[in-house]
């Protein structure tokens, strides 16, 4: 029973049951795999994102509203500082995953962003309720530099405190799940569904409660309990710390990428080998790159193949110690090839992100003017119409995975039922609907308006904002298909020591989506109010032609998704070695 031979025993059966993609443990030891990751790890990890979320909705959701009935903003202005700063919100995950990936790791960056997180909604709440820093109540009556100064500081801080932490909780949940191991692996897309489903729970309570509570409570009350949801938020998190698997930090994938760059310069006039097994790789099993399995050689991009070439004065050198400004691995090579080819994807997913984004700026003016009377005594904000995307989500998302995957997977024979690619192309479509629904709506506005004779009134028009339902409905069916899929093809696609940045790279389009919304509306309302004209979006919508602005992101969308079928067809998925990645 006793002695070395079975000391031995018991450590290669450790061993064994360590994982293969070399995630670690809380204590930097390899990760067993029947104590840490996998569901028993995830819950933390949902309920951490389903409060954040709650918080993030909480404080958003009305925004467009607060800026226009307490800082005294119009419509446009409102509508563009609101897409400016969730751009914003969506522009800064690069930071953070930048952080979590090189040097980090996402365990800990999400922990200090989350510090950032609470100060910043710590700070709203005080511009909303402190005497001082609180915008006056009485109409027409401009907040002072200093309130306004206290609000937008708030609001900024936490747009790094999200976007610390939202490119790096998918990523780490995904974490939890062995790309090496079938069983785990066929979780994983699960998870990605479960994770964008938590993020709903959350909106569901945001839109609803929240939003209640700030047009018939106050807005101290309305942006203090989104401060107390990121704690919640926080302790979630902690909870969970020692079952959670972690991937080793790679180091900075900016400097990788730029060797290639440079190393394949160097070496333009080299002729690439036919045979790629002649360029240069790490020997036996081990990658270059600490933390990620080796990439097969892909024939794309063949020029960036040249820094992997071995010359007369590479053979000189112990490649080991070689210049990596000099000389890459094929797969730090293909480490740059499959970014670069996520580029056109990504592209594709800035017009569906503007469609995304009308959902807290116009339609919450456009349900401004309906009336939100249901029944005889309960009113629905416009704001909380966003529940019916929610309610969408929740319905679609285990709809998707329990139904659909199963039924697409007998007819395509495809694994997920749908390639990630198809499954995006599928929301793409769908987006456009979304869209024509708004601006039907809309023209069937502008004619009760008129017809009423209420063109110059600001009194609710007599039809119900019940209407808006099928928009919000849509927009939730495009988010499963568009939106889950982005956060799993990009998490999937991206190199292994990459996958915070990969992640980031999909929230970027949101950024720029917003971006492109606010830059639409700028554009918009400068032609459109050339010699004195009232414009398609002026602060009574009764007089303007908010129905042009939606048709003009349905042909957006619409050509959007032709350019995205060209680039879907073009995509080459990337090809990881079955060689376990090193932890070393």
């Amino acid at each position: 029973m006793a002695g070395g031979g079975d000391g031995g025993g018991l450590e290669l059966a450790a061993a064994a049951e360590t994982t293969l993609d070399g995630t670690t443990d809380h204590s930097g030891k390899p990760a067993v795999r029947s104590k840490t990751g996998t569901w028993r790890a995830c819950p933390f990890i949902l309920g951490n994102e389903c409060c954040e979320r709650l918080a993030y909705y909480g404080m958003s959701s009305n925004l467009v509203n607060y800026m226009i009935d307490r800082l005294h903003q119009g419509n446009a202005a409102a509508a563009n500082n609101v897409s400016n700063w969730s751009g914003t919100c969506y522009m800064m995950p690069l930071l953070g995953a930048f952080l979590a990936d090189a040097y980090l790791g996402r365990y800990r960056t999400i922990a200090a962003f989350m510090g950032l997180y609470i100060v910043g909604l710590t700070l709203l709440t005080m511009s909303a309720a402190v005497p001082g820093l609180r915008p006056p109540d009485a109409a027409g009556a401009a907040p002072t530099a200093g309130q306004s100064a206290a609000f937008f500081a708030a609001l900024y801080l936490i747009a790094v405190g999200t976007g610390g932490i939202k490119p790096c909780v998918s990523s780490f949940g995904a974490d939890q799940f062995d790309d090496a191991d079938p069983r785990e692996s066929q979780s994983k897309s699960s998870f990605f569904n479960w994770f964008y489903t938590s993020i709903n729970i959350g909106a569901l309570v945001a839109s609803s409660v929240l939003v209640w509570i700030q047009m018939n409570v106050g807005w101290g009350w309305g942006f203090g309990i989104p401060a107390v949801a990121m704690a919640a938020a926080v302790a979630s998190f902690l909870l969970g710390s020692r079952l959670y698997r972690h991937q080793r930090p790679g180091g900075s994938p900016l400097t990788r990428m730029l060797q290639v760059v440079v190393a394949a310069w160097r070496k333009r006039k080299s002729p690439v080998p036919a045979d790629p097994s002649l360029l240069h790789e790490a020997p036996a099993s081990a990658s270059a790159i600490q933390g990620s399995r080796k990439l097969e050689h892909t024939e794309q991009f063949r020029w960036l193949d040249r820094a992997a070439v071995l010359t007369e004065e590479d053979d000189t050198m112990n490649n080991e110690k070689s210049n990596p400004w000099q000389l890459c691995t094929v797969t730090q090579v293909e480490e740059l090839k499959s970014v670069v080819r996520l580029l056109p994807v990504w592209a594709t997913g800035i017009v569906v992100s503007a469609v995304y984004s009308q959902m807290s700026t116009m339609f919450v003016l456009q349900g401004n003017t309906l009336d939100p009377s249901v029944g005889s005594s309960f009113k629905i904000p416009s704001a909380s119409l966003s529940i019916f995307d929610t309610l969408s989500v929740i319905a679609w998302a285990p709809v998707y995975d329990r139904l659909i995957v199963p039924a697409a997977r007998r007819w395509t024979g495809h694994p997920r039922g749908f390639t990630q690619l198809q499954r995006m192309g599928i929301g793409l479509a769908v987006s456009v609907l979304a869209m024509v629904a708004a601006g039907a709506l809309e023209v069937l506005r502008l004619h009760v308006a008129a017809s009423h004779g209420m063109l110059d009134s600001t009194a609710y028009l007599p039809i119900s904002i019940l209407w808006q339902v099928p928009q919000y409905f849509i927009i939730g069916a495009f988010e499963v298909f568009t939106f889950i899929g982005q956060i799993e093809f990009f998490y999937d696609q991206a190199p292994d020591a990459m996958r915070s940045m990969g992640t980031a790279l999909s929230l970027t389009s949101s950024a720029l989506g917003s971006y492109l919304s606010a830059l639409l509306v700028s554009v918009v309302t400068a032609v459109t109010t050339r010699n004195g004209g009232l414009g398609w979006i002026p602060d009574n919508l009764n007089r303007g032609h908010l129905d042009y602005f939606f048709w003009l992101l349905s042909l957006l969308s619409v050509i959007n998704f032709l350019v995205y079928l060209l680039i879907a067809k073009w995509y080459k998925y990337k090809q990881p070695s079955t060689t376990a990645a090193t932890s070393t």
